[in-house]
This record gives structure tokens, C-alpha cells and sequence, in this order.
């Protein structure tokens, strides 16, 4: 019980920092580009900070009692995170981030054995709940809400039983200085990130994403058992050349994972993890004869994590903060790695190894076993819906924003309703993340890939994670994709080479440069790319109006407005969603002859959708 209530606080700890990412991206991205800049930017950000040194207070609140109330208020809190709306989940992440972290560091005071197996235990949990949810965690839609209060009120009773009884206290952590602190925030970067997610390994290496999961999970578990946890303490702990090796290592697999592909880069990234839990394992496990409270320490942890964090989104969001970021997401990880490294590499206060408890850990055993076969009956490959052989066929273009509607309320779920009701078997798709803190973690091209039953070809235009897609049905007989010359944010078009009715059918999705962007190159770029390729459709947000220099060059390439050849007037406008004002969303055809056209009133992102239908010709 004492586990399962440890696991869960550890686990809305997890959930509560990307959470608290996710609804941050919002409030910058408003103030930044839409403006104007209120006290609102520096208060939501200052009380951030504020939760994540929040740990600081531990000394004063010493006593086992303090961790049934931290526990309490982790439970209520958290049951603010199932409800879709930013400014709840912003109130209720903060309330999570400082008792939950205020209870971290209780119980690496009073039983750090049992805070490693719980925050292990969290994050096998986490990422079983996100591989159940297809990426998208399933404990954070409105409709998990009846069973997350029910889960805080068992928690409420569970520490009122049991707060009587208290902990069964061990040697207190050992010394914990700045090395630790930032090795610990070192660790939670590395797999709230990328490591404990792996939808995000399986993109950064272009390995599949069905087989990682389940391997992810199985590796993450181990630690869990007794005698591996011991093991590894064991190996670590009186040898220096051993705990020289784990930073070194660590920082090669992330080398590895970042700049090569396939197979290889997926072990290496999956040998980072081990090396990472490794490390936690050390890092837990100091005994000492000079006890200290953790408290102000990891609160110095959580506070390289928050920067960690932003600097990462800055090399996302390297045009329009800090240009020289281009690229280098590469480095934050780094950083964290040789964090890790000399918090694992610094002179142990270890005195003794804990031995583990006796008995077999059956629990261990059947947990695992449930969660594994849970995992593989998630990602088992499901069959795709075909294209229309006869009849008609659908194309659309889709800027889905990351997952978001105009106010930041997470409406991935929306997204795919709108493009199944419209029917669309084909749709291109821009600002696609697929595994980024800002956005809950969750791959949209993945989630709408599998919930649609389609299939999905993927561009990663920044740092592996963020891009463009293009959804079909059917099998392509090829997908390919370029890279356009980009002044600011990376950009390309991505390709699927079709077959509709027997007969070929190339379909090009693309997303275009802001105004500050040499458009021009790009579009003469991906026109290149097209060639002469018919018939074709041409979909995406051009961020280019109707006789602009952008759409007439397209025009030039033989390309046809389906609104202007229907004589649909006036065309529908499709930016922002709520009251349109401009038309930068196209479908663009050559050597299709359109039926229909329209643009559905869907609010669900902060573009509005495009769709146009064609005839299949025998």
C-alpha cells in the first residue's frame, strides 16, 4: 500500500511536469506572437519556479506526517489534470509540482529505497498509459475524470490509514550536494523528454515504434527486481572505472541516437535508458554517517530541469528567440548526460549496500506481466482502411496546431473526428509534433494514424520531433520527402505515391515558411520536387493568399484552385477558425477533374479544414 501510494504521487509528479510545459507553451506562444505582453508571461512563469523549489521547505516540514498531507494534496490536485482546460490544469499542476515535490524529498529522507522503486515504478506506468492511449495518456481525457477522483479519494483513506503507522525509516540520503541536485535534474530531463517515451526513440531513430514500446517497457521494469537493482549498486559502487564508463556511455548512445538512423540508433537510445536507471539506482542508494535533507538539492534538480527544458524548446523555437539555437537540440541533451555523469562519478558517501528485502518479488512478477501484454495488444500493427477503388476520393489539407483548438485546450481527439467526418482519404497535414514536452508528449501523426486507420509519412523538420505528415489509406507504393531551403523555422514536403481505381495518384503535402521567409526558393524548391508528376494533388498551409507570388507560380506548374475551377465564390477562408479572414490553406490539383469542394466549420484547430472531392475514373 505504502508502494502504491509513493507510485501514484511520483506518477501525477511525472504528468504534472509536462503538463505544466504543455500550458506554459500556450500562455508564451499567446503573449509572444499575438500579444501584447501582460504581467501575466512573468507572474505564470515566476509561479512555476516557485513550485519547483518548493521541495526547499523540507527541512521545516520534517516528520512522517508531513508526507500524508503532501500526499493528499498530490491526489486532489491532480484530479484538475483530467479536465480540458488550461487554466485548471494550470492551477492543478502547480498544486501537484510543489506537494509532490515536497514529498519526494520526505521520502528520500525517510525511505529512498522505496522513492527509487516508485519513481521507476511511475515511469513503467506512464509510459503504459500512454502507449494504451496511442501517446495521448489516457488518464488526461475528460472521460478518465469519475475514475481519477476515485483514485484521489483512495488515496486520501490509504494515507489516513497508514499515516499512523508511518515509514519504516532508513539511513537518511547521504550528503546530497549541487552535483546530485543537478544530476537528478539531469535524469528527469532525459526521460520526461525522450527516454521513458517511445514514440520520441522511435523518431529519433526511425526505428519501429511497436517494437520499441514493449522493449522500453520491459527495460524500464527491471530495475523494479530486487536483484537486479542490487546488482547494479554492487557493480557501480566500488568501482570508479565502472561509474567513469556509465556517463561516457550515456553521452555516446545520445550522440548516437541523435545523428544516425535505424536499428542501431534505437539500442543505443534504449542502452541510454538502462545506463540512466543505473545511475538513479546510485544516486539513491548512499548511505552516510553525515545525513542531510535532500530537499534544498533536488529543488536545485528541478531547477536545472526547468531550464533544461526551455532551452530545448528554444532550439524548437531557435527563429524567433535565440537563432543560434538552429539545430542544437542535440547539446541540452548533452548537458543532461554529463550531469548524470558526474553526479554518478562523484566521491560515494556510501558506507554500506542496503541489502533488499527477502522473499520473492511476486508483484514484480505479475505487474509486469499484465503491463507487457497491455503494451503489445496496444501497438499491434492494425489494419488500414483501403482507398475507394470506384466512386469518389477526398483530399484535405489540415493545420492541426500541435493538437490544439484557438484557447490551448488539447483537441487532438476533435482533430481526428473532424477529418473521419468529412470522409477524408488523403490529408496533409502541418505543425505535427510527435513526442514534445509542449505538447503532452503525444505523436499526432501516430495517434491520428491509428485511430483513423490510415497510414502516415512523416518529415521530422526540427530536432526529429516536430514536422509535417500525410495521411492516406491504402498502401503507397513508395513515400519519400525534401527538405526546403529555410531561413527560419526548417520546412519541407513530404510525398506518397498512390494507387487509386489502378491508376497512380501522387499526393504532396507542405507546410510554407512564415513572411519574413524567402517563399519563393521554397515553393520553386518543392515544385522541383513535383516535377512533372500527374495526376497530383498539392495540399498544405502555404501562408500565401490567392494571387500571391506563391500561388501563381503554382498555378505556372499546371496546378488548379478547385474553388476558382468550381466557381465556388467566394472561396471559403480558413484562417484563424474563428472568423476567418484569409485563405492560406490549399488543395492544389493537376490533371483531376473536382466534384465538390468546401471548408468544414470545425473549431477544433486553429486553422479551419480543406477538403476537396474527386470522381475515380475506371
Amino acid at each position: 500500500m505504502r508502494l502504491f501510494e509513493a507510485t501514484s504521487v511520483l506518477l501525477f509528479f511525472l504528468q504534472a511536469l509536462r503538463i505544466i510545459f504543455s500550458v506554459l507553451f500556450g500562455i508564451i506562444y499567446d503573449q509572444v506572437f499575438l500579444g501584447p505582453i501582460d504581467a501575466w508571461l512573468f507572474a505564470s512563469n515566476l509561479l512555476v519556479l516557485l513550485a519547483l523549489l518548493a521541495p526547499t521547505l523540507a527541512p521545516r516540514l520534517s516528520g512522517r506526517s508531513w508526507l500524508a498531507v503532501f500526499a493528499i494534496l498530490s491526489g486532489l490536485g491532480r484530479v484538475a489534470l483530467s479536465i480540458n482546460d488550461p487554466q485548471a490544469r494550470f492551477w492543478g499542476a502547480l498544486v501537484v509540482l510543489a506537494s509532490a515535490g515536497l514529498y519526494l524529498a520526505g521520502l528520500l529522507a525517510v525511505a529512498r529505497r522505496l522513492a527509487f522503486v516508485s519513481l521507476v515504478a511511475a515511469l513503467a506506468f506512464d509510459q503504459l498509459v500512454r502507449v494504451i492511449g496511442q501517446t495521448y495518456d489516457v488518464t488526461l481525457r475528460p472521460g478518465w475524470l469519475p475514475a481519477q477522483i476515485a483514485w484521489a479519494v483512495i488515496i486520501v483513506v490509504l494515507v489516513a490509514w497508514l499515516s499512523h503507522r508511518g515509514f519504516t525509516s532508513q539511513t537518511t540520503l547521504g550528503a546530497p550536494g549541487i552535483v546530485w541536485g543537478l544530476a537528478i535534474g539531469g535524469v528527469l530531463f532525459l526521460e520526461t523528454s525522450l527516454l521513458s517515451l517511445p514514440n520520441a526513440i522511435a523518431r529519433w531513430s526511425g526505428w519501429s515504434y511497436p517494437l520499441l514500446a514493449p522493449l522500453l517497457l520491459v527495460l524500464t521494469l527491471l530495475p523494479l527486481w530486487p536483484a537486479v537493482r542490487l546488482r547494479l549498486i554492487r557493480i557501480a559502487h566500488p568501482r570508479l572505472a565502472v561509474r567513469l564508463s556509465l556517463g561516457g556511455i550515456l553521452v555516446l548512445t545520445l550522440l548516437a541516437g541523435y545523428f544516425i538512423k535505424g536499428l542501431g540508433a534505437a539500442l543505443a537510445l534504449l542502452v541510454a535508458q538502462g545506463v540512466v536507471l543505473a545511475g538513479l539506482a546510485c544516486l539513491f542508494d548512499r548511505d552516510s554517517e553525515r545525513p542531510r535533507s535532500p530537499g534544498p538539492w533536488l529543488a536545485l534538480g528541478l531547477l536545472f530541469f526547468l531550464l533544461l527544458n526551455f532551452f530545448n524548446a528554444f532550439a524548437f523555437t531557435y527563429p524567433y528567440v535565440l537563432p543560434f539555437m538552429r539545430g542544437l537540440g542535440w547539446v541540452v541533451y548533452l548537458v543532461a548526460a554529463l550531469a548524470i555523469g558526474l553526479g554518478v562519478l562523484a566521491p560515494p558517501t556510501l558506507t554500506k549496500i542496503s541489502p533488499e528485502p527477502n522473499g520473492r518479488p511476486t508483484w514484480f512478477f505479475i505487474g509486469g506481466a499484465v503491463a507487457l501484454v497491455l503494451t503489445v495488444a496496444a501497438v499491434w500493427p492494425r489494419p488500414v482502411d483501403p482507398l475507394p477503388v470506384t466512386g469518389r476520393l477526398r483530399v484535405a489539407t489540415y493545420n492541426i496546431h500541435y493538437g490544439y483548438d484557438t484557447y490551448w485546450h488539447f483537441t487532438l481527439e476533435e482533430i481526428a473526428q473532424t477529418i473521419e467526418r468529412e470522409g477524408a482519404d488523403i490529408v496533409a497535414l502541418q505543425e505535427v509534433d510527435t513526442g514534445r514536452m509542449t505538447s503532452y508528449g503525444v505523436d499526432d501523426a501516430l495517434y491520428l494514424a491509428r485511430r483513423l486507420r490510415m497510414n502516415v509519412a512523416y518529415l521530422p523538420a526540427v530536432e526529429h520531433l516536430t514536422g509535417i505528415a500525410l495521411l492516406y489509406r491504402g498502401q503507397a507504393e513508395y513515400t519519400d520527402w525534401r527538405w526546403l531551403t529555410s531561413v527560419q523555422e526548417q520546412t519541407g514536403i513530404v510525398h506518397a505515391h498512390l494507387k487509386v481505381g489502378g491508376q497512380a495518384l501522387d499526393a504532396y503535402g507542405i507546410w510554407m515558411g512564415l513572411k519574413d521567409e524567402d517563399t519563393q526558393t521554397q515553393i520553386r524548391e518543392a515544385l522541383d520536387f513535383i516535377g512533372n508528376q500527374t495526376p497530383a494533388t498539392f495540399g498544405g498551409d502555404f501562408n500565401a493568399e490567392p494571387g500571391s507570388q506563391v500561388a501563381q507560380t503554382v498555378e505556372a506548374a499546371g496546378f488548379v484552385d478547385p474553388f476558382i475551377f468550381l466557381e465556388i465564390d467566394p472561396p471559403p477562408l480558413t484562417d484563424p477558425a474563428i472568423q476567418p479572414v484569409k485563405r492560406i490553406d490549399f488543395v492544389w490539383i493537376r490533371g483531376l477533374q473536382p466534384v465538390q469542394a468546401w471548408v468544414p466549420d470545425s473549431l477544433a484547430s486553429d486553422h479551419r479544414m480543406v477538403v476537396v472531392e474527386f470522381e475515380i475514373k475506371p
